[in-house]
């Protein structure tokens, strides 16, 4: 008995990143940073802009930034100049800063209504959840680039991440601060994320003409 070959079944759901920009998210610039930062103070969004001011000063994981606690960088009344936390992805400590205007915006925030008892420094938005979760964050990136005209395909809570050290490893070169601040455990997984490599050999070959 034969059996008839059977026309081959093809999905027609389209591909996940079709449309899409994956890989490296770009950092922010500075006038990119101070625009946003603006909009956020214009619109009186205590919660976003200290939130933002965090993220851009941390460095963090978006997952270790939506679980931070008051404590990790409050006490006596005060916001930390430094904070330190364990990085969920490596087990491994590191330590931020925090400037002046970020200590400010979360001072600030600190005196909503919401905040008081409350143990996580961004509570979450339904009363199940302690904190806001990586995906709630993630929409608040898009909602924040967005608003200055970006695309928000370019750019993700990576973003917010790369956004400083980009911006330190241009201006002085230093690898091994860039290794330090992120928590890498290895120089290679730095050069990667930065994108060093590339990024040095497109200055190289835009200062050379032909």
């Amino acid at each position: 008995m034969t059996i008839a070959n059977l026309p081959a079944i093809r999905s027609c759901r389209p591909a996940w990143n079709k449309g899409r920009v994956v890989g490296q998210k770009r950092p922010l610039m500075p006038k990119h940073v101070w625009a946003i930062r603006v909009r956020l103070e214009i619109a009186e969004n205590h919660r976003d802009l200290a939130l933002f001011n965090l993220a851009i000063d941390s460095k963090l994981r978006g997952c270790d930034l939506v679980k931070l606690k008051v404590a990790d960088v409050y006490a006596s009344g005060h916001v930390k100049e430094r904070a330190s936390i364990i990085q969920s992805k490596t087990q491994r400590p590191v330590r931020f800063e925090i400037t002046e205007g970020t200590g400010k915006a979360l001072s600030r925030w600190m005196e909503e209504p919401l905040m008081v008892g409350s143990e996580y420094l961004w509570p979450g938005w339904f009363h199940e959840r302690l904190h806001i979760s990586t995906r709630q964050y993630a929409r608040l990136v898009r909602d924040w680039v967005s608003s200055i005209g970006l695309d928000p395909t370019s750019y993700g809570t990576h973003s917010m991440r790369r956004t400083k050290v980009a911006h330190i490893y241009k201006k002085t070169g230093n690898l091994r601060a860039v290794q330090l601040l992120l928590g890498h455990t290895k120089m290679d997984s730095t050069v990667r994320y930065l994108g060093v490599e590339l990024e040095d050999a497109l200055a190289i070959s835009e200062s050379v003409e032909i």
